[in-house]
């Protein structure tokens, strides 16, 4: 196999475990060997993001914007009920596997999406795998699941069984060991309103299918879909504004989902599909402006309801109605008509910029880098270890299991492991295996949480010279709290959380060059 120094590793805590899992390989049983390659696979290939949720949360709509192309079929098919996985490749195929590790390459359909019945028997289908020619997934792969809430247990089987699914090979692992090292390293998870039972199912069915690591603030975030429908009347101060009602019902939501997720941001997955994939054309922008040169009283009545915006009589034709509806929905139109009534002469392109803008995908996107592609070093190394860990002790050698735990705390001793130490600790907190006061919890979360010094301190935007002094002063307050009144893991995180802010000081000293934290 490909030796690590030839391979491509997310950053240096990635490449310290595929060291470990090389110098492993030979003490080690064959079959544990054979989950070290996969692991070593898995570590030089991008973030594997799974996109998880009820069904018709709008999943797959997500997944067209968050990747920039109408690809993942949206209607109810065989598809639909299947995991696929979005990868990078130098030519754009689609390819069924089977459960037998056989493949079989499909045509794109007319609209170069994947086709919503694939010709086969989907008994004998375990996975899609999507190769595009797209930049985004050059460091991410997305992974799209059916509604883990569906009635159709079969797909709900496949999801938790196939989350982040690898290649099938000709030595495929025991199902034990499979089960180690499979799973997705991340989450993005869909809700709508209402949070449900079965959306902490759900995040449950994500753990159950990564080697049991949880879903947590670490590789977990959660959008809110289809913000555009929540009725501005019914959240208390948003005065009347439906983003404003939108951005309350997350924090709402995030409270219920929390500490599982590290946020749950508001977005209309609808609009930034159609925004960001070429859905909306110059075509789609005249037909708006001829909705402005509409009188008052007919336009109003037209965006009362959908029934009506496509059934009223005028003179513009129905079947463009009903397109800008399938594409923007009345939020949508109400908001480009807005724009081109403070700007008849803008442009289709900055329209269309305007709608993305207002879609929310910005904030999922930023926060997709601030929590995911900025930590996958550390993402992917936990996950990594874990299933080593795992690995280890599926083998049921006692001394394999003490090989591979003690060159684990040599590893974890070093330097630039601090960062595993912290999302382990992050981990710990978030799942209640260790308890601290509620004050104690907010300040872990938030210092694991992100990759901005002003952030994790809680200073955001405040000048440099107070973030050096607040990183002095809280990290002797951990030390001395490690010290004296915490139980024994109680004072192994707050140690951790000493050196997260010693090492944030360090950080901010002028000349210095950035330390992982």
């Amino acid at each position: 196999m490909t030796s690590p120094v030839e391979q491509h590793w997310a950053g240096p805590l990635s490449s310290s475990v595929a060291r470990l899992c090389t110098g492993l390989r030979a003490q080690v049983s064959e079959p544990t060997a054979a989950g070290f390659d996969e692991v070593l696979r898995r570590l030089s290939a991008p973030l594997q993001v799974a996109v998880a949720g009820r069904i018709k949360s709008g999943k797959s709509t997500l997944v067209n914007a968050l990747i920039g192309r109408r690809v993942a079929p949206t209607d109810v098919g065989e598809c639909t009920r299947l995991v696929t996985r979005f990868q990078y490749g130098t030519v754009d195929r689609v390819e069924v596997v089977f459960h037998d590790g056989t493949k079989q390459a499909v045509p794109f359909d007319a609209d170069g999406g994947i086709p919503g019945e694939l010709g086969v028997e989907l008994e004998r289908v375990s996975h899609l795998e999507a190769y595009l020619t797209n930049a985004v997934l050059r460091d991410l792969t997305v992974i799209d699941t059916p509604g883990l809430g569906s009635l159709d247990a079969a797909s709900v089987a496949r999801t938790e069984q196939l989350l982040g699914a690898r290649e099938a090979t000709g030595d495929d692992l025991d199902p034990v060991s499979h089960g180690a090292v499979a799973g997705a390293e991340a989450v993005v998870y869909v809700v709508t309103q209402a949070v449900r039972a079965d959306d902490q199912h759900a995040l449950d069915a994500f753990t159950a299918a990564t080697a049991s690591r949880e879903a947590g603030p670490v590789n977990a975030i959660a959008v809110l879909n289809k913000a555009d429908t929540v009725e501005p009347d019914s959240v208390p101060g948003s005065d009347g504004d439906v983003w404003r009602a939108a951005a309350a019902l997350a924090g709402e939501q995030a409270a219920l989902l929390g500490p599982r997720v590290a946020e749950v941001l508001p977005v209309i997955g609808l609009l930034a599909e159609t925004a960001e994939t070429g859905g909306f054309t110059s075509a789609d922008a005249d037909v708006l402006r001829a909705l402005t040169e509409l009188d008052e009283p007919t336009r109003q009545t037209m965006l009362m309801s959908a029934d009506l915006f496509t059934s009223w009589d005028c003179e513009i034709p129905e079947r463009d109605r009903s397109r800008l509806l399938e594409r923007l929905d009345l939020y949508g139109v109400r908001r480009a008509l807005a724009e081109l009534d403070a700007d008849p002469a803008i442009t289709a392109g900055a329209l269309r910029r305007a709608l993305l803008d207002c879609s929310g995908l910005a904030g999922v996107l930023s926060r997709l880098d601030e929590v995911f592609r900025a930590r996958a070093d550390g993402i992917k190394a936990a996950a990594a270890l874990a299933s080593v860990t795992a690995l280890a002790h599926a083998s049921g050698d006692a001394g394999e299991r003490q090989r591979v735990h003690d060159a684990i705390e040599v590893l974890l001793t070093r330097p630039e492991a601090h960062q595993l130490r912290l999302l382990e600790a992050l981990t710990l907190v978030a799942s209640g295996s260790v308890v601290l006061p509620d004050d104690l919890v907010e300040e872990v979360l938030r210092i694991g949480g992100s990759t901005d010094p002003g952030a994790r301190l809680g200073l955001p935007g405040r000048p440099q010279h107070e973030l050096v002094e607040y990183a002095m002063e809280r990290a002797g307050w951990w030390r001395s709290y490690a010290s004296f009144g915490a139980t024994p893991a109680q004072s192994r995180i707050a140690f951790v959380v000493h050196r997260a802010y010693f090492l944030i000081w360090q950080q901010l000293q002028p000349g210095q060059v950035r330390v992982p934290g």
